[in-house]
């Protein structure tokens, strides 16, 4: 999710400028070498925002890449709590096709169709049917050093790239049932004592709102700003999300107080596979330590799940 920019070397050739990126160039060798008929992809939601100094750059290599390669590509930020999961998690999902494809999921439909009704995304997680902030434009390159060099756009929330042109708007989940909660994956009658904390007070600063002046290496001085956090969690509404740094002693873990222990308690690494959808203790040979880096890590499955079932009619 960092620094997808490209460079040309002396001799002319592509090269990779961004290090942190080297990921997604080991997918589209894959995809060149392949050409699989779907590609299912999954970030976080600033992908679609990075680099700060260029807005959607990086963003905009991925999709010169897919339509280099002839696919059609749809996009959306999902937050899993928004149908109905436990835990308050945005990840941006990016769905590409080979082009004859299109008897299942026809592109030439209008955008607003796509994006409410006929698209991946408005099938599988269905959205209020209307659009908002709509924007186009041609998307036509040399190469991927042009993209890198001189493309920025603003990407809202749902997107299309189809016959060369770039489409986005933003649209708004639509979930008509009951949304779980924090409160309901948590253990009954098991041993959580080894989960409680002790020094509350630290607990409770580090959640709480503050504003610090502090001074730069180079003599600068700026206020350091964070907001509140809940302290406790609530436990009647989805969980926030999950880092990998889970159950540490830090401002982004959640902390419950648990009524029959009448304590306050971190989650167990079971609760942190439930906030994610895993069945319980898939990843109980490992630490806990890495049990809750790799529930910090992982994906909402029943939201993969969702969109499986459409990929699948599809194909």
């Amino acid at each position: 999710c960092q620094d997808y920019s490209v460079a040309r070397s002396l001799s002319g050739e592509k090269g990779i400028e961004g290090k942190k990126g080297v990921l997604w160039w080991e997918i589209y060798k894959t995809i060149q070498a392949k050409k699989p008929k779907v590609v299912l992809l999954e970030n976080v939601d600033r992908l679609l925002k990075s680099p700060s100094k260029k807005r959607g750059r990086d963003f905009g290599i991925i999709l010169a890449c897919f339509q280099e390669q002839g696919y059609n590509v749809e996009w959306r930020v999902i937050n899993a709590a928004d149908y109905g999961f436990p835990q308050r998690r945005r990840r941006v999902f990016i769905f590409a096709s080979l082009k004859d494809l299109n008897k299942k999921i026809d592109y030439t439909k209008s955008f607003e169709s796509l994006a409410l009704k006929n698209g991946l995304f408005a099938k599988s997680l269905p959205v209020i049917q209307e659009i908002k902030n709509f924007k186009s434009v041609p998307f036509s390159f040399s190469d991927l050093v042009e993209v890198s060099n001189n493309f920025s756009f603003g990407f809202r929330n749902f997107g299309l790239l189809t016959n060369g042109i770039i489409s986005t708007a933003d649209v708004t989940s639509y979930f008509n049932d009951h949304n779980m909660t924090l409160g309901e994956v948590l253990e009954k009658n098991s041993d959580l004592n080894k989960y409680v904390v002790s020094n509350i007070d630290k607990w409770k600063y580090m959640k709480s709102g503050k504003k610090i002046l502090r001074t730069s290496k180079d003599g600068f001085t700026y206020t350091f700003s964070e907001g509140q956090i809940a302290f406790p969690d609530y436990l009647d509404r989805p969980a926030r999300t999950m880092l990998t740094s889970e159950s540490s002693l830090n401002r982004s873990s959640h902390l419950i107080f648990d009524q029959s222990l009448n304590q306050f308690r971190t989650l167990s690494p079971k609760e942190a596979e439930r906030l994610n959808g895993f069945p319980d203790n898939w990843t109980e040979s490992l630490s806990d330590k890495r049990r809750y880096f790799m529930m910090g890590n992982a994906l909402v499955c029943g939201i993969v799940r969702k969109l499986a079932q459409g990929i699948k009619s599809i194909l």
